[in-house]
């Protein structure tokens, strides 16, 4: 099985090489610093799977996933990430992503889950599993369209002509979404809704 890694971190990076290159029937063939440099990989390595780092300079690891996806691409796509976001999940699952693990996966369990994508299984962390569903979006389509506006600097009243209801109606709205998400104030509503992926 051929993998390229791509991560922004030298030091990381180069131990899950290392660690990785140890398993026989695991061949490193390549390794990335950035989402640029981790495309040209792919195309000129044809691995079988990419391990991805989510946040990383010029392309993120979902934005190559997603570039892989709309090329047909037949590499896989593996996210290793710090980031235990549902958000983030549910982002990787829609670039057709078939793994999403947490960098504290120890290196023989991720060795043993890119096995597992390889044969064409989709392996997701049990602790990104259970908190997505946890934290179903609680939110109508309507107070998502209003979040959205909030979320672009409209006042109540812009965002009353915008999608053609009273002031009145948008502050009802706007108080049953704070009390759903819990939220301080709008800001507070809004970076909520973004953090947890629910406004995409």
């Amino acid at each position: 099985m051929k993998i390229i890694i791509a991560e922004d971190q030298g030091l990381l990076r180069g131990a899950i090489s290392r660690l990785l290159g140890m398993e026989a029937d695991i061949d490193v063939v390549g390794e990335a610093g950035n989402g640029k440099k981790a495309l040209a990989l792919i195309q000129e390595a044809n691995p079988d799977i990419a391990v991805l780092d989510i946040e990383m300079p010029y392309y993120s690891g979902l934005e190559v996933a997603e570039h892989l996806q709309n090329i047909n691409h037949p590499c896989k796509v593996a996210i290793v990430t710090t980031f235990a976001r549902t958000g983030y999940l549910q982002k990787a699952i829609q670039a057709g992503v078939q793994g999403y693990l947490l960098k504290e996966t120890p290196v023989a369990d991720l060795a043993e889950a890119l096995r597992q994508i390889h044969q064409g299984q989709r392996i997701f962390s049990p602790q990104l599993t259970f908190s997505s569903l946890k934290e179903h979006n609680p939110l109508t389509e309507r107070e998502i369209e209003i979040i959205q506006c909030l979320q672009a600097g409209e006042s109540v009243r812009e965002i009353s002509q915008t999608l053609f209801l009273s002031q009145g109606t948008i502050r009802n709205y706007i108080s049953e979404i704070m009390q759903k998400l819990e939220a301080k104030n709008r800001i507070d509503a809004v970076a909520i809704a973004e953090e947890k992926g629910w406004l995409s």
